[in-house]
């Protein structure tokens, strides 16, 4: 697959933070662990801040899912539930996707949210690109990208995946569900923002006393967290969960939480691990992120939205 060209000029130019209200498309795997719902959540009660477009559904494959395909429905059905928690309607806003992987073949998915997808890239221009927010295994994203590639001009990728650069391996859940279409991503030269897990991501550390102390009986979605949370966490004395997902969220709000650097796009090997080759086009890597006032903000919408 051959993509086109960007300039280094224009690609550095998408790669700074907007500084104004942006559009998004979130692409989550909304069932497979908690911090999916939080990430959703914290996006749609942030209107001042993202034009959420669209939402996702991503495949997944875990002890809670019986394949990639099941997954995609669970994570469909769990944004069906959150929107209407939220009294958001889903009609032309929540869209089924892949139900397998891009995979060693390199096949894409041909689906409602990737046709989506490409719908809405195609209509954006250079002034205004689509923010298209992945929170799963990539494979919507890559599917979009092979089928249209010359998307690439019109958006740019922010991808919760893999860990940090000087990890001695990237084998992250999202990641490592489909290393294909994260190859196929970071090989593209679109516009890509990369928040790693391990290292950065994992310092957003929360705990269910903490959750019921600020968002319990607030709404009905403040409750449905603090109860998926203590469903996931049983064991919650002195006991904490990571919720990797908002991180996304949090630098699109404000870039200083989630302090970045550009760096020549990494290679990802098939033995899923980062190598180095400077001379690659750049991408952006977050190195670090401020815990407290991203849920300080987080908690205090869900919060708001009870008043």
């Amino acid at each position: 697959m051959t993509f086109p060209e960007l300039s280094e000029a224009f690609r550095i130019s998408r790669l700074q933070h907007p500084g104004r209200k942006m559009r998004l498309v979130l692409d989550t795997d909304t069932y497979n662990e908690i911090d999916d719902q939080f990430a959703l959540t914290y996006a749609l009660l942030s209107p001042e801040q993202m034009q959420v477009e669209a939402v996702y559904a991503a495949p997944f494959h875990n002890s809670r899912s019986s394949g990639p395909g099941d997954g995609m429905e669970k994570s469909y059905d769990e944004i069906l539930r959150l929107l209407e928690f939220l009294g958001v309607p889903a009609e032309g806003f929540a869209f089924r996707g892949s139900t397998d992987y891009i995979g060693p073949k390199r096949q894409a998915q041909d689906n409602a949210a990737v046709r989506d997808l490409i719908e809405k890239a195609l209509a954006s221009d250079d002034e205004d690109p689509l923010y298209v927010v992945a929170i799963g295994a990539i494979s919507n994203v890559a599917s979009a990208l092979l089928l249209a590639p010359e998307i690439i001009r019109n958006i740019v990728v922010v991808w919760l995946g893999g860990h940090n650069l000087n990890w001695p391996h990237a084998s992250e859940f999202n990641l490592k569900q489909d290393v294909p279409a994260a190859q196929i991503v970071l090989d593209s030269g679109v516009p890509f923002v990369i928040v790693p897990c391990l290292g950065v991501t994992s310092h957003l550390l929360t705990t269910l006393p903490e959750l019921q102390a600020c968002i319990g009986g607030t709404s009905r979605v403040g409750d449905y967290l603090c109860q998926i949370f203590s469903e996931y966490r049983p064991d919650s004395f002195a006991a904490s969960s990571v919720i990797w997902d908002i991180s996304t969220i949090a630098w699109l709000i404000n870039p200083d939480w989630a302090p970045s650097d550009l760096v020549p796009s990494p290679i990802l090997t098939d033995q899923v691990t980062w190598s180095v080759d400077r001379s690659r086009h750049l991408v952006r890597v977050a190195n670090f992120v401020h815990r407290d006032p991203v849920f300080r903000d987080m908690f205090n919408k869900i919060r708001e939205r009870a008043s």
